[in-house]
């Protein structure tokens, strides 16, 4: 098909209707015409990392279950899962239907006048599934959304006294800006100006929490994610969780929990957190709260939290729904997606699968202790974290190559995951921060056997040694620029 063309010719003239892209023309695009326009009008910068790992070169068609099916007809294995974000794989079909029906009849979208029945209904049952009295329930679209609506309720029950925020190291909790303050990343805090009422913390470092609280009474917030995602699929030490919910109590300070990428029964349990019979006095969900096919955030909060804070007329409207929160499809969506969870059993799968493939990791690592440095998480968030490149090394050589390690750090991630979208059309995710971890969180639908064709594939690259891998992933490249 032709493109029109898109420059600033383009534009508008006299009133003149802009020539657009339909939405069967935007179908209809091929992968170089969609890489175009991203680089015109999306991002870039980021091209360059899409280029490294091959993933310019497709482009998908649709996508069903465990599978992204591209133009050209391969069946791409979902192991990456949008972040936590497909916990029920591709257009699962009950949530597809739901969706159907609400447009079928005409139900409505926007509602912001009126009560809406089904945000009302999804609130409930979210307040039914949550421990202890989380019950008060704010509905938004994005997991930045519902933590800055967490931290904001939690500061405005605390009041300017108690104001400052506690977080950890490698930190993820969003990119807007006040969640962002709270993330530890330079590169997306860039040179932003951020909020100035924090501190941080190692993460799991129970003894640096306390003697922050006993040090600092202005610290009246913990705010932490239950298993770091973006650190590296990280979890904090056995205990200290309860831990930390004494120091809180004892202190007067209130724990926020997200879990964002964690809850929603990807580690076998609804909540992570309630592994260690813990329950914080806020908390956070998104990613697949939607049903994987509609942006859905929420923020959860014990009932006297969020009263001291907006219980009162004066103070009701201050942190309310926003334009879309709670919109009637997004809400339908996410409540066919908890039937479903509770329905197909898919926290009991999250934890069977997740069992057998640490376990199978694990018997890797041992298999390949110069490849694997550890496998850690649970259920099915698991993070493979690769040995640094001079590691792999011969002992002669490994002085002289750790001179290089951090630049290299995440190249062996990076050829490796390549190599399995190549060659075994396989898709896994990587880490922001620590660059040597693969991320396994595949849609909690996971089989058996499909556990068993990713350990395959990957135990193939692993073999090859990496001399292998690293001369397969050149030769790819070459091939891909020939």
């Amino acid at each position: 098909m032709s493109m029109p063309a898109l420059n600033r010719e383009d534009a508008p003239v006299n009133g003149s209707r802009p020539q657009l892209i339909g939405v069967e023309a935007a179908k209809q695009l091929d992968a170089a015409q969609v890489k175009d326009l991203f680089a015109a009008h999306i991002n870039p910068g980021q091209l360059h990392f899409l280029k490294l790992l091959g993933f310019d070169k497709i482009l998908v068609d649709r996508a069903e279950g465990m599978h992204y099916v591209t133009r050209d007809g391969r069946r791409i294995l979902d192991f990456f899962g949008g972040f936590c974000s497909v916990a029920f794989g591709h257009n699962h079909p009950r949530i597809v239907a739901a969706r159907q029906k609400f447009q079928d009849e005409n139900r409505h979208e926007i509602c912001m006048a009126f009560m809406s029945q089904y945000a009302a209904a999804l609130a409930k049952n979210l307040a039914t599934i949550a421990p202890g009295d989380l019950d008060m329930v704010f509905l938004g679209s994005t997991g930045s959304e519902a933590m800055e609506a967490a931290l904001k309720v939690a500061e405005q029950a605390q009041g300017p006294g108690k104001s400052k925020i506690l977080h950890a190291a490698n930190s993820f909790h969003g990119k807007t800006k006040g969640v962002l303050s709270v993330t530890d990343s330079t590169l997306y805090q860039s040179q932003f100006k951020l909020v100035e009422n924090r501190v941080k913390v190692p993460f799991g470092d129970i003894a640096a929490v306390r003697q922050a609280l006993e040090s600092d009474p202005s610290i009246g917030i913990v705010v932490m994610e239950t298993i770091q995602g973006g650190g590296g699929i990280v979890e904090a030490p056995e205990g200290f969780w309860r831990e930390l919910r004494a120091l809180c109590d004892k202190h007067g300070v209130l724990w926020v929990a997200d879990e964002v990428q964690c809850g929603l029964g990807r580690t076998g349990q609804f909540f992570a957190f309630e592994r260690d019979g813990v329950v914080p006095d806020v908390t956070a969900l998104a990613k697949a709260l939607g049903g994987s096919k509609a942006a859905m955030g929420a923020m959860i909060a014990r009932r006297e939290v969020y009263m001291k804070a907006y219980g009162k007329p004066k103070t009701a409207l201050i942190h309310a729904q926003a334009t879309f929160g709670g919109m009637g499809e997004a809400c339908v969506s996410a409540i066919e997606a908890l039937e479903v969870l509770y329905d197909e059993d898919l926290m009991g799968n999250a934890k069977r699968q997740g069992d057998y493939l640490i376990a199978r990791l694990n018997a890797l690592r041992a298999k390949y202790p110069t490849l694997l440095k550890e496998i850690r998480g649970r259920g099915l968030m698991i993070g493979v974290e690769f040995q640094d490149i001079s590691e792999t090394m011969p002992f002669g050589l490994k002085h002289m190559v750790a001179l290089l390690d951090d630049k290299l750090k995440g190249s062996l991630c990076g050829f490796v995951g390549a190599l399995l979208l190549k060659e075994h059309d396989v898709l896994v995710a990587f880490t922001e921060y620590n660059r040597n971890v693969i991320r396994l969180e595949p849609p909690l639908i996971v089989t058996r056997e499909q556990c068993d064709q990713f350990l395959a594939a990957f135990e193939d690259i692993l073999s090859r040694g990496v001399a292998g891998i690293v001369t397969g992933y050149l030769r790819k490249v070459a091939t891909a620029k020939g």
